[in-house]
């Protein structure tokens, strides 16, 4: 018997279809990224909905989606945006009550140009989280009611703490934080932010989703986990002191190597 965690992966289903042996020889998370495309949500995805269903007869992992991002932030402070993302939103809330996924990841609505002016304009702070509120107002009863938690990925986040204060405002379990760490070494190269683990630590048991791509802090490389240098032991070791249970999400540009950054992990001793 092993303590270490297991990870899983994030892939559309044609990626499923490669990794199907990989994905279920452990009890492996799944993130699905077959429903992120506004031209899929709008259109017939039920064959899709179904060709899930049927390769994942036997997954004895927690599925999840992608949720759709595409052109769009959570916190617009136009109406007419924040109407076409709360329905993108519940379209993809209806695929997850489809498939039986129960969570779905969003993204922050923080950049690196708001971290420096959110005390430069009066209220700022505010509006965001009275745009988000506005905005996710129906996904968030609707996730409640099916059991889904969705998670708000950091994108440009500089301040590791603000998506988590993000989340409480809602005091919903169906709102949580998830850490990209990718994204995070990206700021802490970048704009100088904080190393990755201290995300880890500012977001504590309000974690339940991480995706692990490896980076070199310049740009969103979604490498193959040791091709970067992101310093993964100590991103284990702060993961090890949570109760939060994450979902730890390989999510790699060349899936491909998904069973390769997996073996990674486990010659660290960190993960299998």
């Amino acid at each position: 018997m092993t303590s270490l965690p297991i990870v899983g992966a994030a892939m559309t289903l044609d990626d499923v279809e490669i990794h199907r042996n990989w994905l279920l020889e452990k009890p492996r998370d799944l993130e699905l990224q077959s429903f992120v495309e506004a031209e899929i949500l709008n259109g017939d995805w039920q064959p899709l909905a179904e060709r899930a269903r049927k390769l994942l007869d036997g997954h004895q992992g927690r599925l999840g989606i992608h949720g759709p991002f595409w052109g769009f932030v959570i916190a617009s402070q136009d109406p007419d945006v924040r109407a076409v993302v709360s329905k993108r939103l519940m379209q993809a809330l209806d695929v997850c009550a489809k498939i039986g996924a129960t969570q779905m990841v969003i993204h922050s609505p923080y950049t690196s140009w708001s971290y420096n002016n959110l005390d430069n304009n009066k209220g700022e702070r505010e509006k965001i989280i009275e745009y988000t509120h506005l905005t996710l107002k129906e996904a968030v009863k609707r996730a409640e009611d099916i059991g889904l938690t969705m998670v708000i990925e950091n994108i440009e986040d500089k301040d590791p703490h603000i998506r988590v204060g993000l989340a409480d405002s809602f005091n919903s379990p169906a709102v949580a934080v998830s850490i990209d760490t990718g994204h995070a070494h990206y700021a802490h190269g970048y704009t100088d932010a904080p190393p990755v683990d201290y995300y880890v630590h500012a977001a504590g048991n309000r974690l339940q989703h991480v995706h692990l791509q490896d980076a070199d802090g310049y740009a969103d490389r979604h490498w193959s986990l040791g091709e970067g240098n992101i310093h993964w032991r100590a991103v284990f070791a702060a993961l090890a002191k949570l109760n939060s249970n994450p979902r730890l999400i390989i999510e790699i540009k060349d899936k491909s190597k998904i069973p390769a950054s997996s073996a990674y992990l486990a010659s660290l001793g960190l993960a299998e």
